[in-house]
This record gives C-alpha cells, sequence and structure tokens, in this order.
C-alpha cells in the first residue's frame, strides 16, 4: 500500500483544487485493492478485518487526507451493502472495485408503492458521490426511516463542495426526484443500527473504520515537521536551526504522545469490533458508547498534535505547496463531521455511564 502514497501524495494539491480526487488516484487505489477491503471474499475482495482498515486508510493519510477519507467512506458503503439480501450484493458486487457513497442522515422521504418505495429528497456531505456507482440512502417513512441502495445513474448531483477542508472529498449534495426503489434494495434503519448478525452493529463498526484518516494524518504532520526542521532558523531568535530549540522539543514530544495515545484508542476499537465480531457477540450499551468515545478521543488527540506541529511550522508553512496547512484544514473538517465531534462522543458516554440512556438511537 506504500507504494502509492507518492502518487496520492503528488495528486493531492490537483485533488484540493478540483474539489474531487484525482482520476490517477483512484486508478492506483483500485489497482492496489483499496476498494476491495470490505468486498465479501466470493465476489473477489479482501474481507478484511477492521485493524488492517485502519492502517490501509491511515497510510493513505500520510498522502492525502481526502483520499483516505473517501477510502474510509467507500469502506462503510461496501460493509453497509453486506447487510442486504444476496441478491442485492450479486448486482452491486458485480462491478469490479464498485465504490457505494453512504449516509445516515434521513433527509429524504419514501412512501410505499408497488414493489418498494418511491423516494424523495437530498442528502449533503455526500463524500466520493463523483466518482460512486451506488449510493445508501436514508429516507423516512410512516414507520420509521429506511436505508436503501440506489445507482449513481437515478441521482442528481449538485456540486456544491465548497469547503475548508477535506477538499479533494468531493462531498457534494445529490437529490433524487421520485426515484423507485424496489422493496429488496430496502431495510429498516433501526434493524441496521442495532446489528442484524451478532457482533456486527453499524456504529461501532463505522467509528473504526473512520479513525485511520485521523491517526495518519497526525502522523503526516509529524513526519512533514521533522523533514523541514533540520538547517531552519527560527525567525528573530539566536536559534540558527530549529532542531536545537528546547521548545522544538517540547514541541515534538508533545505532539508525538498525543498521536501514539490516538492509537491505543484507535487500536483499542478496531480490536474490539474485530474481536466480538468473531465471537459473535452481543454488543452491550456501555460498550456502544465506549466505541463513540474511542472514536471522538482520536479525532482529539490527533487535532490536537496537529495544532502543535502547524504551530510550530512557522510562517512559511503558510504556503499551499507545505502539507500542514492542508492536513490543519482536514483534520479539523473530520472532526466537525456530527458522529465525529469529540465533545458530542464524550458527552455520550459520559451520560451513559452515569447511568442514563443514551439520548440518540446512533448509538
Amino acid at each position: 500500500m506504500s507504494a502509492i502514497v507518492p502518487l496520492l501524495g503528488g495528486n493531492a494539491y490537483w485533488s484540493e483544487g478540483h474539489r474531487r480526487l484525482h482520476p490517477l488516484s483512484i486508478e492506483v487505489m483500485a489497482e492496489a485493492g483499496v476498494f476491495r477491503l470490505r468486498v465479501p471474499a466470493r465476489y473477489g475482495g479482501h474481507d478484511c478485518d477492521t485493524r488492517t482498515l485502519v492502517e490501509v486508510c491511515a497510510t493513505l493519510a500520510e498522502a492525502d487526507g481526502s483520499a483516505a477519507w473517501t477510502a474510509a467512506v467507500w469502506s462503510i458503503g461496501a460493509w453497509l451493502t453486506r447487510q442486504f439480501p444476496e441478491e442485492v450484493q450479486d448486482e452491486v458486487f458485480a462491478t469490479p472495485d464498485v465504490r457505494i457513497c453512504a449516509t445516515l442522515s434521513p433527509s429524504a422521504t419514501a412512501v410505499p408503492t408497488g414493489g418498494g418505495y418511491t423516494v424523495t429528497g437530498q442528502w449533503a456531505f455526500m463524500s466520493g458521490a463523483h466518482h460512486s456507482q451506488w449510493q445508501v440512502i436514508v429516507a423516512g417513512t410512516e414507520t420509521g426511516p429506511i436505508m436503501a441502495l440506489v445507482p449513481m445513474a437515478e441521482l442528481e448531483i449538485m456540486d456544491d463542495w465548497y469547503t475548508s477542508g477535506l477538499k479533494g472529498s468531493g462531498s457534494v449534495t445529490t437529490f433524487a426526484y421520485g426515484v423507485h426503489v424496489p422493496a429488496v434494495r430496502a431495510l429498516p434503519l433501526a434493524e441496521v443500527l442495532r446489528g442484524r448478525e451478532p457482533g456486527a452493529p453499524l456504529l461501532p463498526t463505522a467509528a473504526a473504520s473512520s479513525v485511520g484518516p485521523l491517526l495518519g494524518l497526525a502522523r503526516a504532520a509529524m513526519n512533514g515537521f521533522l523533514r523541514r526542521v533540520p538547517g531552519r532558523p527560527i525567525t528573530y531568535t539566536g536559534y540558527a536551526n530549529q532542531s536545537e530549540a528546547p521548545v522544538t522539543h517540547l514541541q515534538v514530544a508533545a505532539a508525538t504522545m498525543k498521536i501514539d495515545q490516538a492509537g491505543f484508542h484507535a487500536g483499542r476499537l478496531a480490536a474490539q469490533v474485530d474481536g466480538k465480531a468473531e465471537r459473535g457477540e452481543e454488543w452491550t450499551i456501555d460498550e456502544r458508547a465506549r466505541a463513540r468515545a474511542d472514536l471522538g478521543t482520536v479525532g482529539e488527540l490527533a487535532k490536537a498534535a496537529v495544532d502543535i506541529v502547524n504551530s510550530a511550522s512557522g510562517g512559511s508553512s503558510l504556503y499551499d505547496f507545505v502539507p500542514v496547512q492542508r492536513i490543519e484544514r482536514d483534520v479539523r473538517a473530520i472532526t466537525l463531521h456530527a458522529l465525529m465531534h469529540p465533545l458530542t462522543n464524550l458527552e455520550l458516554y459520559g451520560r451513559v455511564l452515569c447511568g442514563l440512556e443514551p439520548d440518540t438511537p446512533y448509538l
């Protein structure tokens, strides 16, 4: 996987400017098997464990945060597709290196019609939509929200992704205008959230699938800083070499420890998801809440580490060609995600630890 890092890194500037991933980035990730990570082996996929997914996405993020984030989203889309009946999987996974973007927001309506639903609505923040063949949608019905699979050819895209971070992810808004969804391609959202099979609820799985980009971005910030620091002075001070300044030593050590701590929480989360799935164990409410807390803590620590590195990088880091400014914006964008926000996740965990019922079904 590390072999494609230089090309992804070289394309990151283009992806930012064009607000979607470079076509060559898509091509090399496909060749490296990134899009088959969560695809079942019977369809030619790797059916990989969560720990492997975390490390792959972290490696991608060391080159380009947008590429890593989008790859993580596509892996969640593939996992969600596996929750549908086999005939649906046969249809979706028939496309080699299929890419399935996904959302959990019920921002559309679905009306029962003959043999399925008619869906109308929109979904924002659809990462990777430009390069996807299918989309997992969520829509409200009179009996509760459903999750469904829709070909991208039946949706419309509004190119509204003008943002400060994750620019290359192309997280545009998609629209459905009276799209028919066969009943076989629709599931009750509550059933997926709860877990259609023992050991595999949606939110812990999605949480573990999302920490890799954060971990890789923090590592990229530190590695980039250490490459730049030799021979750089601290302007208007007596330090002709930044690497000799005690303040630099403190900054490097503090950021590194936070990255190590983020790695612990990412590893614990991945190990728990893999372990419970292998053993077919049900998840307790406390465990589900801690999975969200681990996710938020990885974000909090990665952001703190990148902030330290960014502060130590000096005025020259403001130039677009210095990656740390892009890394800082990408990490901030990820931690603003509604399901990734550190304080939201910590509050949820604390609420459960205090003996209260969780105030969200997204657990």
